[in-house]
């Protein structure tokens, strides 16, 4: 199994701002994968479904979650996780002043379902560089030279949760 790569940058924690900068880790991520390549992914699980086919149910899977969503439904799938719709929306003086047209925004909020549990259990990380000093060094080799310099100050960046963040 490929391993989860990670930087260590230094950065201040959002939920601690005077304490001072502490190193966290940074994922750095492999890439992207798009619908006809995770039905390629799939169909090498042995499949039974043709790439085609899976790249149809996913694409209906689109439609089908976008207007249920829409009408207020929460969609479980499995153990992937749970979609239901939330929404914003902005106060009015009154339960009788409120109408629709309060409601700003709306949105899908994704729970992650058992599949992805405890994540960290099942994970093995490798520490790198970061993608800066990775494309310094590629455009130093691409120029013909021996080293590249990527030792200037990096801007102070603040915690991510998610990405560091305590």
């Amino acid at each position: 199994m490929k391993k989860i790569q990670y930087s260590v940058g230094m950065m201040k924690n959002p939920a601690h701002p005077d304490e001072g900068q502490k190193a966290y880790a940074n994922l750095q991520q492999t890439g992207i994968i798009n619908t006809d390549e995770l039905a390629e992914h799939i169909t090498e699980h042995n499949s039974v479904f043709s790439k085609g086919t899976i790249v149809g149910i996913l694409a209906e899977l689109s439609v089908c979650m976008r207007e249920l969503v829409l009408q207020g439904y929460k969609v479980i799938l499995g153990t992937i996780g749970t979609f239901a719709p939330s929404i914003t929306s902005e106060g009015a003086p009154t339960k009788d002043a409120f109408t629709a047209s309060n409601i700003k925004s709306m949105t899908v909020k994704y729970n992650a379902g058992k599949s992805f549990d405890n994540l960290r259990r099942d994970a093995e990380f490798e520490k790198t560089t970061t993608r800066k000093a990775q494309a310094a060094a590629l455009k130093a080799e691409s120029e013909g030279r021996t080293s590249a310099d990527w030792t200037e100050e990096e801007p102070e960046q603040e915690g991510d949760e998610g990405e560091g963040g305590e």
